[in-house]
């Protein structure tokens, strides 16, 4: 009898042990462009700061929840989707002065290193091209929610909030930056939902 009780939890421990390896594996994602923002806010003459979005993003990840780490990073935005509802301003955006998206159709964000600042916290540093320039950026992430969602498909989805900042002079958009009337320093504000790929 003993040996049959001992036998018994023997497999619920390897059964355990084998539903927790399945549930630690890392999963590629792909970000849900019907749920993402990646948006940006810029000094207008110092009067105020002008907020605008690109409509156009893909992106892809792979994320896993056990060991909380986040690899193969890699989002790319179409440049022309810039929106800041100002139509005479977002043209004027997609010209050479700006994001010059006649000759530089896309921008993208290549993940490098990752490091982990709290329970659900952490930053994200990778290569931003833009304009046919590379360079360095880090954000500072959130995860927010991981789950099933509670209708439609009800895939397994994770929620992100990342916040940076560059110089858009470093890209080579030096317009109106001396005198002061379009700032520098440009916030960048991401908010997605990523949705698991199941193997």
């Amino acid at each position: 009898m003993r040996t049959a009780i001992l036998a018994f939890w023997l497999m619920l421990t390897a059964v355990a042990m084998t539903a927790g390896s399945a549930l630690a594996q890392p999963f590629p994602y792909r970000i849900d462009r019907e749920h993402a923002h990646f948006a940006f806010m810029v000094s207008h003459i110092g009067f105020a700061r002008t907020l605008g979005e690109f409509r156009e993003v893909e992106g892809s990840f792979t994320f896993d929840e056990a060991a909380m780490t986040v690899s193969d990073i890699k989002v790319v935005v179409k440049t022309d989707s810039v929106d800041t509802n100002h139509d005479a301003r977002d043209a004027h955006l997609r010209k050479k002065d700006f994001l010059w998206s006649d000759e530089h159709p896309t921008m993208t964000f290549v993940g490098t290193g990752t490091e982990r600042t709290g329970e659900r916290t952490g930053r994200i540093t990778g290569d931003l091209t833009l304009r046919g320039v590379t360079r360095p950026v880090t954000f500072d992430v959130t995860l927010n929610k991981t789950g099933r969602y509670p209708f439609g498909p009800k895939h397994y989805a994770v929620g992100v909030s990342a916040r940076g900042q560059i110089k858009r002079s470093d890209f080579g958009m030096t317009y109106a930056v001396a005198d002061g009337l379009v700032g520098d320093d440009v916030d960048i504000i991401i908010e997605f939902e990523g949705i698991r790929q199941e193997k």
